[in-house]
């Protein structure tokens, strides 16, 4: 059995480690701003004096606020990600021209064009319009012919597709996935173009036929052009 000495000591050396435990806890809680922290205390001497049974309670309660600390941070990094993928962009940022527009007529287009052109000068940065998931990224227009030239499709989450088309070069690859306003691509020249200009569609499918008015699109969701 330990002297009245050895258990002071011992008790000591306790409280201090608990203690320093608990700053850490709430300085952590205070960061997140949870408003918990003021539930993360140092320990009375009463709760020493009442025995191991009110210590372990103490603990339990400290692990709790832990956990409470560490979901309240996840929560706050999805909610972070979810803002990120909530809104839409242009896919220029800025610098454009909107030249040939959906549904054109004329001896390019075999049923008319497909989407919406933004006339800017090779390099120019192509963002993607919404977060998702890329589907199809290189030549050949990425699997929809040779006319589009280097081109991607990214899936979104809302069950739309949007293609980007005449790129000068790819960043991105198939199954890469892409959050809003991420630069996936350069402007460019290639394939079945008059002049370096980004073409851009939204789909209903990932293949080429399934396009609406992108522009429209765009606007409906918030997008100035």
């Amino acid at each position: 059995m330990l002297s009245r000495t050895a258990r002071t000591a011992v008790l000591s050396r306790v409280r201090t480690r608990t203690g320093v435990v608990t700053a850490g806890v709430v300085a952590s809680l205070a960061i997140a701003g949870t408003g918990v922290a003021a539930a993360a205390e140092t320990p009375s001497a009463d709760v020493f004096a009442a025995g191991p049974g009110a210590l372990a309670q103490y603990t339990v309660n400290q692990a709790e606020i832990q956990t409470k600390a560490a979901e309240v941070e996840a929560k706050q990094a999805a909610e972070v990600k979810q803002a990120a993928t909530a809104s839409w962009v242009s896919p220029i940022s800025d610098g454009y021209t909107l030249s040939a527009t959906f549904g054109n007529s004329g001896d390019r287009w075999a049923a008319g064009h497909s989407g919406q052109d933004f006339a800017v000068p090779t390099g120019t940065p192509v963002k993607a319009v919404h977060g998702g998931t890329v589907v199809k990224a290189g030549g050949n227009g990425a699997g929809d012919g040779s006319a589009y030239g280097n081109a991607i499709v990214v899936k979104h989450a809302s069950g739309t597709y949007s293609q980007y088309a005449h790129l000068s070069s790819v960043k991105v690859s198939v199954g890469q996935e892409v959050e809003t306003g991420d630069t996936i691509g350069m402007s460019g020249n290639t394939g079945n173009s008059t002049g370096p200009h980004l073409h851009f569609e939204i789909r209903t499918t990932p293949d080429y036929g399934s396009a609406v008015d992108p522009a429209k699109f765009l606007r409906d969701h918030g997008v100035k052009l």
